[in-house]
């Protein structure tokens, strides 16, 4: 090592005992608040398992196959999913196949509740997306394992941090493609809908929205 680099690393900035501190001192004043949010939603999540579970396999496979059939109107797909779950029920992994349906709806919801609304606000400020969007670039290119470490020191082992996990992975998807749907509506449509006097708030239900939902639901 050359004299000048071996002098820079000679002065390591102690960035590894800060974040122990700041780590240990979050769980030493704050482990209720960590603990209250872990357990509510453990709470949750397990009451719609138990809640799914009661439920014979057999009729939840048939309302998700329906489900299937319902949204893409195509048989073939509904016959496909129904004999992939019924094999799941056959393999006794039914419970868990419960578990993991939970997390990734639940996930997926809270990802829209979460990313919707701030890519409408986004999409309405261009200034606050172009700071933004270098931190939804690294949440989206950060391996999900570098967030579940200081997670689970927060929350500690359960459903719950994987939900958190998933929602901070997930969530700049909505954002990105509410912006994407939004800033692409035809400016004569946002121009008719003012001259019809619509307020913002019209514009953006009647107008904005219903012009970029097959975006906002890719």
């Amino acid at each position: 090592m050359d004299p000048v680099s071996q002098l820079i690393s000679s002065f390591k900035i102690p960035i590894g005992r800060w974040g122990k501190t700041f780590f240990d001192f979050l769980t030493t004043n704050f482990e209720w608040f960590f603990d209250s949010i872990a357990d509510g939603l453990t709470v949750v999540l397990d009451g719609l398992v138990d809640l799914l579970l009661l439920v014979p396999p057999v009729l939840l496979v048939a309302a998700i196959a329906g489900l299937a059939w319902y949204l893409q109107k195509s048989w073939k797909l509904a016959l496909a999913v129904a004999i992939g779950l019924l094999f799941i029920v056959n393999q006794d992994l039914w419970q868990e196949t419960v578990e993991t349906l939970v997390l990734v709806v639940a996930a997926a919801a809270a990802s829209m509740a979460i990313g919707v609304p701030i890519g409408i606000w986004a999409a309405h400020n261009e200034r606050g997306y172009r700071y933004l969007q270098p931190i939804l670039d690294l949440m989206q290119t950060m391996p999900t394992f570098v967030y579940l470490i200081p997670v689970l020191i927060l929350f500690g082992l359960g459903i719950a941090p994987g939900l958190i996990v998933t929602v901070i992975f997930a969530a700049p998807a909505p954002i990105r493609l509410t912006y994407l749907g939004i800033t692409s509506v035809p400016k004569p449509m946002i121009e008719a809908g003012e001259a019809f006097g619509a307020t913002k708030r019209q514009l953006l239900w009647k107008v904005e929205l219903p012009a970029a939902l097959p975006t906002i639901m890719a």
